[in-house]
């Protein structure tokens, strides 16, 4: 679901330079759940006692059936009373925002979004859709916020419809597990990885309530490389997007400023002796020590724990003060 995301996160790295250009809103990623390019015309400046530098090229992600749901949704929209996610082009349409997984973040993150949100006067709903949590508030919610439609159309001698929400938001997010749970049956394809649903799909909840499963929906350019980073580090884009050693690096150095996990926890876990400050050094030495030198191998091992909560649940950021 449009697990929201503030875009100024800054990425401080000695060894992996990105850009950090100013970018609207994206969705919070709360995901505990992985870049291809070519290099960046501008090259920073560092002292002479930093490591070897590489820099990175930019991730982008955008393939052709999320160009064409995106052209799709924006069709549909004309039908939609309620939207479940957002994103800029909406409109006046009344929304509510999904914050999915709850479970794989802390109770402080997930009081601190919930905070955040209540401030700016955003309807939010916390859910876990493996479980079926907060599933059934989101019904009543969407059905309460388009109660006026078939007001209107009795004034107008129009007989009653369902309500008809659209859920939008980023891939691999959960948009169509929560659907699956409030209909309480499989009736959209759902997997954990970005790109499975690939069209756009109305379903009936009820007597009252009309969904619109759709592909996850991205920017066709991603200006915030730093918000781009954190979408593959939570397999929200396609991994042939990204180079998965670099991202792997950058996740260590995000995860060693992290109070509840540190370079002491990821040293202990692997069972490696490396105070580096350096992620990619870190990925390339792991994958000496357990992987017979495959760094992708060792990469990838890294970014699958964290996914996994073997870190322990955490937000990649906290929000906007």
């Amino acid at each position: 679901m449009m697990v929201m995301m503030s875009v100024q996160f800054q990425l401080s790295s000695s060894c992996l330079w990105l850009p950090n250009s100013p970018s609207p809103p994206i969705s919070p990623l709360f995901r505990t759940t992985r870049f291809s390019s070519s290099p960046l015309a501008a090259t920073p400046t560092f002292s002479s006692q930093s490591p070897t530098i590489q820099v990175l090229r930019p991730v982008q992600w955008f393939p052709g059936h999320i160009a064409k749901a995106e052209k799709e949704l924006k069709e549909q929209l004309k039908l939609m009373d309620v939207v479940i996610e957002m994103d800029l082009w909406l409109g006046n349409r009344k929304r509510v925002l999904v914050l999915n997984r709850e479970d794989m973040i802390s109770t402080a993150d997930r009081n601190a979004w919930a905070e955040y949100f209540t401030r700016r006067g955003t309807k939010v709903v916390f859910s876990n859709g493996q479980l079926g949590m907060g599933t059934m508030k989101l019904g009543r919610l969407a059905k309460e916020l388009a109660a006026d439609v078939n007001v209107k159309r009795r004034a107008k001698g129009l007989l009653p419809r369902p309500v008809r929400a659209g859920i939008v938001g980023y891939p691999n997010v959960g948009k169509s597990s929560l659907i699956n749970r409030l209909l309480k049956r499989r009736m959209c394809p759902a997997a954990p990885r970005p790109g499975v649903t690939r069209d756009l799909r109305w379903v009936r909840f009820g007597k009252d309530l009309e969904l619109l499963d759709s592909p996850g929906i991205l920017p066709m350019r991603i200006s915030d490389q730093s918000a781009a980073i954190k979408l593959a580090i939570c397999d929200d884009i396609g991994e042939r997007s990204y180079d998965v050693a670099d991202v792997a690096g950058i996740l260590v150095q995000m995860l060693t400023k992290f109070p509840k996990v540190g370079r002491d926890v990821l040293c202990k876990r692997y069972k490696i002796d490396e105070d580096s400050e350096c992620g990619k050094i870190f990925i390339e030495k792991l994958a000496i020590h357990l992987f017979n030198g495959d760094v992708n191998h060792a990469a990838y091992r890294v970014l699958s724990d964290f996914r996994k909560g073997r870190f322990g649940w955490t937000a990649l950021e906290r929000p906007p003060r």
